[in-house]
């Protein structure tokens, strides 16, 4: 049996995960991110062993504990290099939390936890396998020949800041036209908001009013109401999203792009377009296609990927 554990910007969730990449059990505790780090380690370690005992487990039956944390991560030494949400600076996340629970740690970028959890459940033993995230900014995690690809540095696979608009919106990575700033929820929540400053009569008014806040639905269940400025927005958020997939592909051709982020409860209305799109414009017309999908595990996809970093070597 493992631990995994997703480490968010709001939430600690964590789970008792088989080696065959099934939750027994979940637990979740509020991040509270503005406090001491070593208070967010110590309620890590302490869901952990709420886990272990509430499930009449002892800390032997335990192999490991995997780690999914934003940022940059030496998955070598379990060290947070960088980590903007959560502030974390050359922090030695495995050593701390080794000080609360006495277990092997693996510590691995969310993202990439999330993509080698969705490989497992749904990849089907593809050979390649790409996970784009469409949450608060545009993450992804890449499997190549059934392992994590993570580069000679441990960085690789963020497709977020690949330029899609030379000289475009500002990013928070400090550059210009950064794919995220356009196919991010929070680009889609913005765009939103500008398309409805534009059409004060647009139904995208209504929506957001009955929901209490302009959020990722608004143009969509706008849209499916026939309101044409809301169409717009989303005809040109799904393009957007699909003009970096092509990137992608042009570069990787993975064997399945699997589509998540909580965008991605749009299911085939978004993905249908961005599929279609990626198929008519990827330099490739004559090979076989990559399979284009909607990821499926939501939120327990980086619990299972962090648990399954302990079973990678």
């Amino acid at each position: 049996m493992y631990i995994g554990i997703d480490l968010g910007g709001t939430n600690i969730a964590a789970g008792l995960v088989t080696d065959k990449g099934e939750i027994m059990a979940k637990a979740s505790v509020p991040t509270n991110s503005g406090r001491p780090t070593e208070e967010i380690v110590r309620d890590m370690a302490e869901l952990s062993k709420q886990l272990i005992t509430e499930n009449d487990l002892s800390i032997d039956d335990i192999e490991a504990v995997g780690i999914g944390c934003p940022g940059t991560i030496d998955y070598k030494t379990g060290e947070v290099v960088y980590c903007n949400n959560i502030k974390m600076d050359h922090f030695p996340l495995s050593d701390v939390f080794r000080k609360h629970l006495d277990l092997p740690v693996r510590v691995d970028n969310d993202a990439n936890c999330a993509a080698l959890g969705e490989y497992k459940i749904n990849g089907g033993g593809a050979s390649s396998y790409l996970l784009i995230t469409l949450g608060t900014g545009v993450g992804g995690g890449l499997i190549l020949n059934g392992r994590l690809h993570r580069g000679f540095n441990g960085v690789a696979a963020e497709p977020g800041h690949i330029t899609l608009v030379s000289g475009g919106e500002r990013c928070t990575c400090g550059k210009e036209g950064c794919w995220e700033c356009y196919a991010s929820a929070t680009a889609l929540v913005r765009d939103t908001k500008r398309a409805m400053e534009k059409a004060p009569d647009s139904l995208m008014h209504k929506v957001a009013a009955n929901a209490g806040k302009v959020g990722g639905k608004t143009a969509f269940d706008a849209a499916e109401m026939g309101d044409s400025a809301a169409k717009q927005v989303v005809d040109n958020y799904i393009r957007y999203v699909a003009d970096g997939i092509v990137s992608c592909a042009n570069f990787v051709q993975p064997e399945i792009t699997a589509i998540g982020g909580g965008v991605s409860k749009q299911g085939e209305s978004l993905i249908a377009p961005i599929r279609e799109y990626v198929y008519r414009y990827e330099y490739n017309k004559h090979m076989p296609k990559m399979k284009v999908e909607a990821a499926s595990l939501g939120n327990d996809a980086g619990i299972i990927g962090a648990a399954m970093l302990c079973m990678e070597e």
